[in-house]
Order: structure tokens, then C-alpha cells, then sequence
């Protein structure tokens, strides 16, 4: 039976743009490929362990001739619109207070910055969920393991209960790994709305 329904939050919610974001950095930098060290700092950001300086330091020195606000701009390429429709979604699912509702999202300070700054709704949104996690915020992310023991434990979930929805296909294994029920979200042919139908075996 599940009790808890934990949301994954860009292209879950708000709409992103992966390819079109990693092909305007690419050239920006003028690379063919992100490189470790770039990927490393990405993954440092996320998790809170270098501030948004450090981050942007960073890169300042791969493009010395870039602003600061150049290398903001480039980054929150990816992020896109936020359908009000999947805002009603939520409210309607929270009113009904069938089901506990948490939020986990891989994410940054530049990013949830641009979203309370563009989506007027944001504070709505994030008052719909009992729980609302960001990596940067808790210092974990997915897909690793401790970022779900970090949830099911904090709020005394068994994995059996809840279910887990994500557009990213390691973030499903490694929920599904541990026992969690989940939905591997395809953005391009699914719409969060249709939950109840889509994964009608498990209500």
C-alpha cells in the first residue's frame, strides 16, 4: 500500500532543457566534452560542499574572459517553464491528504535562485509537501544510496510504502534497489497528472 509519494523536481515539475543547456556550455567553453574536474565541481555544488563563489570561481578561470553573470546565464540555460497545470495537480493531491508528499531534488542555490525569481508560484508549490528536500540543503544526492536511506529513515518510511518518481533512469535503480516502488518518468511522453493512471497497480 503506498503512503508516500516522493517527488524528483525538474522535468517531474518544472520543464528543463538537458541538450540544450549541455550544447550551449560546450560551446561557451569551447570543448567537446565536460571534463572531470568539471564534473566534480558540478557534483561539489549540488551537494553544498563549495559555495556558489567557489563555483563560479571556478569557471571563471576555464573562461577568463567571462562575467560572472555570462556563467550564471549559461548554467540556468537548462532550466525552462513550470506548467500551472502540474501545480493544481499538487494542490488537489495535498488537499486530499491521502498520501505523505515529499520532494527530492538533485539541485543548486543558482538554480532554486532563478526558480523563486521566475516562477511566482514557488513558495505555493513548496507548501504542498510535508517534506521538501534539495541536495544542496541535506549535503547528499542521487543516485547514491544514502540520499534515500536519508528519507525512508528521517520519516520512518518503509520502502514498500512509497513510491518514487523520477525522469532519471540511475535515480530509479537505485530507489527501486532498496525496496522503493518507482516511476521512471519520461518527460517527452509523460505528464506527472497522470499518476494515478500510469501506475494504477499501485493505488
Amino acid at each position: 500500500m503506498i503512503t508516500t509519494i516522493i517527488f524528483d523536481f525538474g522535468d517531474v515539475f518544472i520543464n528543463l532543457d538537458k541538450t540544450g543547456a549541455s550544447i550551449k556550455a560546450l560551446e561557451f567553453f569551447n570543448i567537446t566534452e565536460f571534463s572531470p574536474e568539471m564534473m566534480a565541481c558540478n557534483e561539489a555544488y549540488e551537494t553544498g560542499k563549495i559555495s556558489t563563489d567557489a563555483f563560479l570561481n571556478f569557471y571563471q578561470k576555464l573562461a577568463p574572459n567571462a562575467t560572472k553573470n555570462q556563467l550564471i546565464t549559461i548554467w540556468n540555460a537548462l532550466l525552462r517553464d513550470f506548467p500551472p497545470h502540474r501545480l493544481a495537480f499538487l494542490q488537489k493531491l495535498a488537499t486530499q491528504n491521502n498520501y505523505q508528499l515529499i520532494l527530492l531534488s538533485n539541485t543548486n542555490e543558482l538554480h532554486i535562485d532563478w526558480i523563486k525569481k521566475n516562477v511566482s508560484f514557488y513558495e505555493t508549490f513548496q507548501a504542498q509537501f510535508h517534506q521538501f528536500y534539495l541536495s544542496h540543503i541535506i549535503e547528499l544526492r542521487k543516485p547514491n544510496a544514502d540520499i534515500y536511506k536519508f528519507v525512508l529513515d528521517s520519516n520512518r518510511l518503509q520502502p514498500e510504502n512509497c513510491l518514487f518518481i523520477d525522469d532519471t533512469k540511475e535515480n530509479i535503480e537505485a530507489a527501486h534497489a532498496l525496496g522503493i516502488h518507482t516511476w521512471h518518468l519520461n518527460p517527452e511522453k509523460h505528464d506527472v497528472v497522470n499518476l494515478f493512471t500510469a501506475k494504477k497497480d499501485l493505488f
